[in-house]
């Protein structure tokens, strides 16, 4: 148990690093680390190694599969933290705007796409339906994390622009979230009698009770932070982010959804509150589940001409419906072109948060291994492309990226 976390751990840590000293984010030599382990190379030359971290069924280990887990909990959690709601109240209508375009544009181009894809492509557990739709929803949703992080690189994080992209990404990741719920409880306990109307009453219920237990669990925090308690503010919100996620789950909904809404309850911390957490969670946590996700990953299926040119075809679709979704709703908003630009560049970046769906897709049957590693392969290649994007577009928008650009609010 310890020798697998052990091995998956280390194994992503160098890799990671090596991704990073080649100019790429440390989540792509992450996902490596998990290939390398998996079965396109270890499982062929040295399958005793591949079988520490693997059970017999293909399946990474308990221990392995607890801790990622875990990683998708918090990394959920967190990002849901960094959500300004004093942002979100002043620009709502920008926001809204925004948000709604560049999410139902990717949606239906994923959803389309979901329908005309062969059946190989199509898990053994569901209809075609529920496939187009959580491929749609995997090509919607933005990867919070990684946007920050390109944000900070370019200074640009506490802009009205870095904002912006941030408050929409966390908006459309939560509406990713409630049809991700819908579409797992679909799967899992179907459409019979009054199952679907139970999900969304549960769904919506959920929402209801993380918004009035927002100002609770606040007070809460803040009193320990005032006390200087940091600590304990810390573990309350693991605490809080792991029960919701186990509430959520024990409805049949999906777990990330409840981690999300936990995370939106705690609201934005102090800095020295949640950067230790941050750390653990980015640099110990989430390379594992990263690692793991790597291990479904049989380069051998890719290696098929079909397949390949399926993964383009999809990939340039998902990119495309983003970009077009991102600068269209921006537009409508009355940014400028280069705004626009950045806005959809940015909310290009997938990262980890489609390989949770891609993952969720796999576990409930709805994707099939070939999907997966499309969605992962697509994962990877978006957030390798949106820092040089947003970095261009916002290079041409600098003389306006620090002052208010949302003219309509």
């Amino acid at each position: 148990m310890l020798t697998a976390l052990a091995l998956i751990l280390g194994a992503a840590l160098v890799c990671g690093a090596l991704a990073r000293r080649l100019g790429f984010p440390a989540m792509a030599g992450e996902l490596v680390a998990g290939v390398l382990l998996g079965p396109s190379v270890l499982g062929l030359v040295a399958p005793t190694v591949t079988g520490l971290v693997v059970d017999s069924d293909g399946t990474p280990t308990t221990a392995v599969a607890a801790v990622a887990t875990l990683a998708v909990v918090l990394l959920v959690g967190l990002a849901a933290t960094e959500l300004d709601a004093q942002f979100l109240r002043g620009h709502a209508r920008t926001i809204g705007v925004v948000g709604a375009v560049s999410f139902v544009v990717p949606l239906a181009a994923g959803v389309a796409l979901g329908f005309v894809l062969p059946a190989r492509y199509i898990g053994q557990a569901a209809s075609t339906t529920a496939f187009a739709v959580l491929l749609g929803v995997a090509m919607s949703v933005s990867a919070i994390p990684v946007i920050a992080r390109i944000l900070g690189d370019l200074d640009l994080l506490r802009s009205t622009l870095g904002r912006l992209i941030l408050s929409v990404g966390t908006l459309t990741d939560l509406a990713a979230w409630v049809m991700l719920a819908a579409v797992s409880a679909v799967v899992t306990v179907g459409l019979r009698g009054w199952h679907l109307p139970l999900t969304l009453l549960a769904t919506a219920g959920s929402i209801a009770v993380a918004l009035i237990l927002r100002p609770v669990i606040g007070r809460v925090l803040t009193r320990l932070e005032t006390a200087g308690h940091d600590a304990q503010s810390a573990a309350v919100m693991v605490i809080a982010m792991v029960a919701g996620a186990a509430a959520t789950d024990a409805m049949h909904l999906e777990a990330v959804l409840g981690a999300l809404l936990a995370g939106i309850a705690c609201g934005r911390r102090p800095e020295r509150v949640v950067a230790p957490l941050r750390i653990v969670t980015t640099s110990v946590l989430a390379p594992v589940f990263l690692a793991s996700a790597g291990l479904h990953v049989d380069l051998r299926t890719l290696g098929s001409p079909a397949v390949a040119g399926v993964a383009v075809g999809v990939i340039a679709v998902a990119v495309s419906a983003k970009l077009l979704g991102g600068y269209l709703g921006a537009r409508l908003a009355q940014l400028s072109r280069w705004d626009s630009l950045a806005v959809g560049s940015g909310l290009n970046a997938r990262g980890v948060v489609e390989i949770i769906i891609a993952t969720t897709g796999l576990t409930l049957a709805v994707f099939s291994e070939e999907t997966y590693m499309i969605i992962v392969v697509m994962a990877v290649v978006t957030s390798v492309m949106a820092g040089p994007m947003v970095a261009a577009a916002a290079r041409r928008a600098r003389p306006t990226a620090r002052r208010s650009l949302l003219v309509g609010d």
